[in-house]
């Protein structure tokens, strides 16, 4: 495999509870974030999907500063960005851009598109020279297939999906090597969703773009990504290649997730088995010992409640060559089609 980009560590993100008005005292924490490692190659995208509330967005802030991390390491090509401040993390910042999920919140109304894409340059002037900076936003116009001519419009005078194309072009603006998508077009009409997926495709392919494409719509994930993470209440439970997760999943709740998959086909209906969990998502404030899927997980045992499982090769797959050999923090991991095939 291709040296990693971007090496997470670790990652935890815990907001205090605290109690009393003068005197305040921490009497507890949510864990949005518990421990997330992973990496991203150059040129690959990196889907992490997962119920709402899961901790993605989460991290998806962190991985661009947006949020410090309790603890837990970011590398940016092996230099760890949660220890920079100042000039040296606002050089790396410029790498790593961010298109965030609400296209009509995201953009400030009293500003022009022009004002918006062209804002980075303020920051980063060495990018852009002042008096070529119309001409730069009138090119990533265009790149993201809007008129440049629209230039001086202003943000209420476009669509979702137009106003998503801007958020884009201001996250090109700095000619990033990452782009970190926060559900990019889960506000957006399925029609208008598949045209930004493929101008992302396509940005990735022209720039050379690496990806990590946050979702909850399992069929726009497998679409668009490289690599699969299952989040699950903090953590990432199962992670590998998309044929791998999608074809054949081993942890029971990404089983769970595949099993809610609209299929097309009546007759693949008809043989493909639906999972309904039990219950609902603990608090992250009261996370279950041990395994944290336990209190909803039809297999858990004694076990689950006193260990915590790895991210790991299950022992049962280390000895075999597989779609199923992939990380999977189970106990009791074992391979099912729970969706059937294209």
């Amino acid at each position: 495999m291709a040296e990693a980009i971007l090496e997470v560590r670790d990652l935890v993100k815990h907001y205090p509870l605290t109690q009393g008005i003068l005197f305040k005292k921490q009497v507890g924490a949510v864990k949005a974030v518990d421990g997330v490692s992973f990496d991203l190659v150059a040129g690959e995208t990196l889907g992490i999907v997962g119920e709402s509330g899961c901790g993605k967005s989460t991290v998806a802030k962190m991985l661009v500063n947006l949020e410090r991390p309790t603890a837990g390491q970011i590398k940016y090509k092996g230099t760890d960005i949660t220890k920079m401040s100042g000039k040296a993390l606002r050089s790396v910042r410029r790498n790593i851009q961010m298109v965030f999920q609400d296209p009509y919140t995201s953009l400030n109304p009293r500003m022009t598109v022009g004002d918006i894409i062209g804002e980075p340059y303020e920051i980063h002037p060495e990018v852009a020279p002042k008096g070529d900076r119309r001409r730069k936003v009138q090119e990533l116009l265009d790149v993201v297939g809007l008129n440049p001519e629209y230039i001086n419009r202003y943000p209420h005078q476009f669509s979702g999906g137009q106003r998503q194309r801007i958020g884009i072009a201001r996250g090109l603006a700095l000619q990033p090597e990452i782009i970190v998508a926060d559900e990019p077009v889960s506000a957006l009409d399925v029609s208008v969703q598949a045209q930004v997926v493929n101008l992302l495709e396509r940005l990735q392919n022209e720039f050379s773009l690496s990806y990590v494409f946050i979702a909850h719509d399992l069929s726009i994930v497998r679409h668009i990504s490289d690599r699969v993470g299952v989040m699950y209440l903090g953590r990432i439970v199962e992670i590998g290649r998309d044929a791998e997760i999608y074809d054949h999943p081993t942890h029971p709740y990404t089983q769970a997730l595949l099993s809610a998959v609209p299929v097309p086909d009546p007759s693949a209906r008809e043989h493909r088995e639906r999972i309904i969990l039990s219950g609902d998502v603990p608090s992250p404030a009261n996370i279950p010992s041990g395994c944290r899927f336990r209190t909803r997980c039809w297999k858990a045992q004694e076990r689950c409640t006193l260990e915590v499982p790895e991210l790991a090769v299950p022992a049962v797959f280390q000895l075999l060559e597989g779609p199923a050999h992939h990380p999977s923090a189970c106990h009791f991991a074992e391979e099912k089609r729970v969706v059937p095939s294209e």
